[in-house]
């Protein structure tokens, strides 16, 4: 079985560095990172099995929004998958995801890593 590769975007470095820590150590799984949707957008020639996107980039610094993001990445590739990750539970913008292709929308609680093993366990293995 050859690894997957699951790309993480996110703004936050601890964010970062903790789902980075936390998979890539775990077996089929190459892990690579993003500090913006623009530069995981100019990576998605390496054809990433699932993306595991930030919702919402600070909008001083100019940069898309996960929903932008997401509605770029179809382009590049129809069949990534995608779960958005939010510290905004925002219930109206979750239908907008999902329409546009997001499987999952996960809040960043104080559970969320272990809703997001088990939801890339569960894409992973699909």
């Amino acid at each position: 079985m050859h690894s997957k590769l699951v790309f993480f975007v996110d703004d936050d470095k601890m964010i970062l560095n903790l789902l980075e820590y936390t998979f890539k150590s775990r077996s089929g799984i190459q892990v690579k990172t993003f500090f913006s949707g623009e530069e995981c957008l100019e990576n998605m020639h390496l054809k990433p099995d699932l993306v595991v996107l930030d919702h919402l980039f600070p909008e001083d610094t100019g940069q898309l929004s996960g929903l932008e993001v997401i509605k770029k990445m179809r382009e590049a590739d129809q069949n990534v998958s995608i779960i958005v990750l939010s510290s905004h539970l925002d219930q109206d913008l979750i239908p907008e995801f999902i329409k546009v292709g997001a499987k999952q929308y996960i809040s960043k609680d104080d559970y969320f890593i272990d809703a997001l093993i088990e939801s890339i366990e569960a894409e992973m293995s699909s």
